[in-house]
């Protein structure tokens, strides 16, 4: 987990830039309608735009809500688009971990957690911008998942936790389009700039690719008469 806060990136001038472009065209003959003008407020980085709340972007999550001070409002993937999916190994168990992100003062949580029995806790939307990498550029452009147990005890990779991730990895593929490889699918350790070891050695990722693109096959298989 990184505990480096990610602060938002200053967008200068973003209401002035639409308000006042509109009400420039709306100057010179009234082009564009106000319902014209809602929608292309919507598209602008940054604006948190009404959701449900306790939706899950996962039907197979749970809804245990991050403290908002541990990620940012945003509209992806209209402001941002998510080409990669981040593995992230906790150093702590399941409830640790969602009680930390919870934590304002902790300065980072990750979208979804995976416990070693395979439960998924969604705590962020994916619509926003989790601070979970330590590097803000792969922040924007991706759905972290952390999973329950030690990078240095083997045994608390299960195969139950396996399984449960690689199905919602998935499911995340599918929604944006992510191919399934190593360049879109990476551990935290490989994100620039940071100084963190997790998924670690123990994490068998030709086995998860497998696992994934067996779910991706079966999701897209046609139901039996």
């Amino acid at each position: 987990m990184e505990r480096t806060r990610d602060g938002s990136r200053r967008r200068m001038g973003r209401r002035s830039l639409i308000v006042g472009g509109a009400a420039a065209v709306l100057g010179t003959g009234g082009v564009l309608a106000r319902d014209e003008l809602s929608r292309l407020w919507w598209q602008v980085p940054g604006v948190r735009k009404p959701r449900e709340e306790g939706a899950v972007d996962y039907r197979g999550a749970r809804w245990v809500a991050a403290s908002s001070a541990n990620f940012r409002w945003a509209d992806r993937p209209d402001d941002y688009a998510i080409d990669m999916v981040i593995v992230h190994v906790t150093q702590g168990s399941f409830d640790s971990a969602v009680k930390v992100f919870q934590d304002p003062g902790h300065g980072a949580a990750s979208h979804y957690i995976v416990g070693q029995d395979g439960r998924i806790a969604q705590m962020i939307r994916e619509l926003d911008v989790a601070y979970h990498a330590g590097n803000r550029e792969y922040n924007e452009r991706s759905i972290g998942i952390e999973h329950a147990g030690f990078v240095d005890r083997p045994q608390d990779l299960t195969d139950a936790m396996y399984a449960a991730s690689a199905r919602l990895t998935a499911g995340i593929c599918r929604r944006y389009g992510i191919p399934v490889d190593r360049e879109h699918i990476i551990g935290h350790v490989e994100v620039p700039g940071t100084d963190h070891t997790d998924p670690g050695p123990h994490w068998d990722w030709e086995r998860y690719l497998g696992l994934v693109r067996r779910a991706m096959s079966a999701a897209a298989s046609p139901e039996p008469a």
